[in-house]
């Protein structure tokens, strides 16, 4: 995240040269560049958070095991942040040869759309294990469906974290969306009429950085998460430890909830 705010800043200094000599070229490089990588480091810092988050509902709601969120999204993001740096030194390096910018520039825009395609497929995931953790709820209730550890009971009371959750939710909407509006942006090239549109610019990209960024700052992952920050969890998929030692849970290959099952039934299963 401090990654990704360093990149915002340089790049905002960078139009802040733009503004005052629209010809320098340090100011327009500064700008493309850093503030195309920035939210990749941010996107980074969001898939980290989830896997603390499937412990707390339940690793049994998830399609994957906790410990593939950060093993599938955070490569992904890196080679998204290495295609998009890749293309900017390319187009940066065409620029000072007066050659054509577009190879450089198409590899931007591959790492962009594999960024939003990423993004994309960690919002799917997401929602996923939302609805399969209402249905673990409503059928079961919430004592027997989540775990009653009290650290995590009272994780999941807390108000923190329940804001935590909406921001956290509202923030990758929020990269989302700049992320798409980057790629349109940049396959019309520098001259297209997305890049002459200051207002769209200003609305996708900073107000957008802006929001996603606050919402973490107000209900930081530190304070929101409590007793779970410090907390060592395995990697396995947990499908039992539920009220009482004795229950065991699975979830079926269509994600629907089945009724708790005792220890002397566990045979006739």
């Amino acid at each position: 995240m401090v990654l990704g705010l360093l990149s915002e800043i340089i790049g905002y200094a960078g139009r802040i040269i733009s503004w005052q000599n629209q010809w320098s070229e340090n100011g327009f490089l500064m700008q493309i560049c850093c503030l195309t990588i920035g939210p990749a480091f941010l996107a980074a810092g969001i898939y980290l958070c989830i896997r603390r988050i499937v412990f707390a509902f339940g690793p049994e709601n998830s399609r994957i095991p906790p410990k593939f969120y950060t093993r599938i999204f955070i490569p992904c993001d890196i080679v998204s942040l290495v295609l998009q740096a890749a293309g900017g030194g390319m187009a940066s390096v065409a620029f000072h040869t007066g050659k054509s910018t577009d190879t450089g520039d198409n590899i931007m825009i591959a790492g962009l759309s594999f960024q939003v395609v990423t993004l994309l497929v960690f919002m799917v995931l997401s929602l996923d294990f939302f609805v399969n953790t209402t249905r673990r709820r409503r059928a079961l209730g919430s004592e027997a469906a989540f775990s009653q550890d009290p650290e995590i009971v009272a994780v999941r009371k807390s108000l923190m974290f329940k804001g935590f959750l909406i921001a956290l939710a509202l923030s990758t909407i929020c990269i989302f969306w700049r992320s798409v509006f980057r790629v349109a942006e940049l396959s019309r090239g520098w001259t297209g009429p997305l890049m002459a549109r200051q207002d769209l610019f200003i609305g996708f990209e900073g107000v957008l950085i802006t929001i996603a960024v606050w919402v973490l700052n107000v209900f930081h992952p530190a304070l929101s998460f409590g007793a779970l920050m410090d907390r060592k969890f395995g990697d396995g998929v947990n499908t039992g430890d539920r009220k009482n030692g004795n229950e065991k849970f699975e979830m079926t290959t269509d994600a629907k909830p089945i009724t708790a099952t005792s220890s002397s039934d566990i045979g006739d299963v």
